[in-house]
């Protein structure tokens, strides 16, 4: 990542920032405690947060969104579905229909 250089800070590009913002994710810490260790401001990090418009905070976590996300709807074990029938149909684009039925 970038340091200082003969007393100035070098610049981060867009890609480390994105970088930077899955490292903050994962790590378990707040934003002070992170920005401290990595050496820049909080305000640093907000603002490249709210540029990378694709990058959302979600309470204590830092997700990617892209333009198709997984959703996840659990488990379907015989438990949650009690025998009821399962008709699910998912629109893949460009005329291809995915059709899962199970009874």
């Amino acid at each position: 990542m970038a340091g200082n250089i003969k007393g100035k800070r070098a610049r981060r590009g867009q890609g480390e920032w994105r970088l930077l913002l899955a490292k903050f994710s994962a790590s378990g810490l707040g934003v002070p405690a992170f920005c401290r260790s990595e050496g820049f401001s909080e305000a640093s990090f907000y603002r490249w947060r709210a540029r990378l418009s694709d990058v959302v905070d979600r309470g204590d976590v830092v997700v990617q969104e892209s333009a198709a996300s997984f959703v996840d709807l659990g488990a379907l074990n015989s438990r949650s579905s009690l025998g009821l029938r399962l008709d699910l149909k998912l629109d893949l684009g460009d005329g291809v229909v995915l059709h899962l039925v199970r009874s």
